[in-house]
Formats: structure tokens, sequence, C-alpha cells
């Protein structure tokens, strides 16, 4: 089974860096096969047995956090998941640059009550869309002025995420 694996936080501001060969070393550690890295951003394709997200989840973050000596949350999906994120993008054709679109992957599905909070939170011009384990996100002043750099969805609701620009995600299907 093909998987992608996002970490949280690798390589932001310096005190998180991680080189992405010693990263695939460590999934190749864990009897992942086929590892490859995109960027310097913590995305990781790799095959292994079908197992449940959760239990991926579990085995990579303990395993990174032993070998690079900090914890990252990781998020898991199946492969085809992003190929269907793709297929399923409520903005398709509503933005002028890929820049403006983003995807956030949750470990949880996201209950109505935060998704409606989340959108009733949103600066003006801000659109959200969740959907099970994701939140599409069209940002047309970009994301260093949006609700996502303000601490609101992760510290203030408790949201546990990573995001992505579209042009990853495209990417990510390709891993």
């Amino acid at each position: 089974m093909r998987y992608v694996a996002l970490l949280r936080g690798i390589n932001i501001g310096g005190a998180t860096m991680v080189k992405m060969d010693e990263l695939r070393k460590c999934f190749e550690a864990l009897g992942f096969e086929n590892v490859v890295t995109y960027i310097n951003s913590g995305n990781v394709g790799f095959d292994c047995r079908k197992t449940s997200d959760a239990r991926l989840c579990s085995k990579i973050e303990k395993a990174v956090e032993e070998k690079f000596g900090r914890f990252f949350s990781v998020m898991v999906r199946e492969q085809k998941d992003i190929e269907r994120i793709i297929m399923n993008n409520p903005f398709d054709g509503e933005y002028e640059s890929h820049k403006e679109m983003h995807v956030l992957f949750l470990k949880d599905k996201l209950s109505n009550e935060k998704a409606g909070a989340i959108k009733e939170a949103a600066f003006k011009g801000e659109r959200y869309h969740a959907d099970g384990r994701e939140i599409y996100c069209h940002l047309p002043r970009g994301v260093a002025e949006s609700l996502l750099t303000k601490g609101v969805i992760d510290k203030k609701m408790k949201i546990n995420f990573t995001g992505r620009n579209w042009r990853t995600v495209q990417k990510l299907a390709e891993l």
C-alpha cells in the first residue's frame, strides 16, 4: 500500500532542521519501502502493508523523535486519498493562483461545530471547507495574512493539523 506522511513543523525557522536524506533513512529503518521525500518540509511517500493511519502515525512519530530528539506531529494518508482530495477541491477554478489554495491535513475528522467556528472566524475574503480529515482553504491574500497564522485553529480550537499549498498537494499524488 502506498502512503504519504506529512510532518508538521519540519525545517521552519531554523530550530527544527531535519535533512530529508536522514528522514528518508529513518523511514527505511522502520521497514518501509520505496521511500521518497518531496522538498524540505516533511513530505514522505512510502510503501508498507496496509495499516491504520493512527498506528502508522504513532510508529513514525516515535521513530522520528528518537532519531532527531524532537517531536513532530505526523498525518498519514493513503496515496489514493491525495487523489480524492485533489478531485474534490470545492474551490476548483475559483482562484487565480495555486498560491491562494491550501489544504490542512488533520489527525481526526473535524466536528461540525469546529468547522462552523472556523468559517465564522475567517477573515474577510477567506473561505474554508471541511471535508472529513481535511480543510480546504482559499486564501486570496496568502497565508501570512490569514487565520492560519494567528493561532486560532491550532491553539484556540485545539485542532492538530499540518498545511500544504496546492502545488505541494498535487505533487503528493505523484510520490
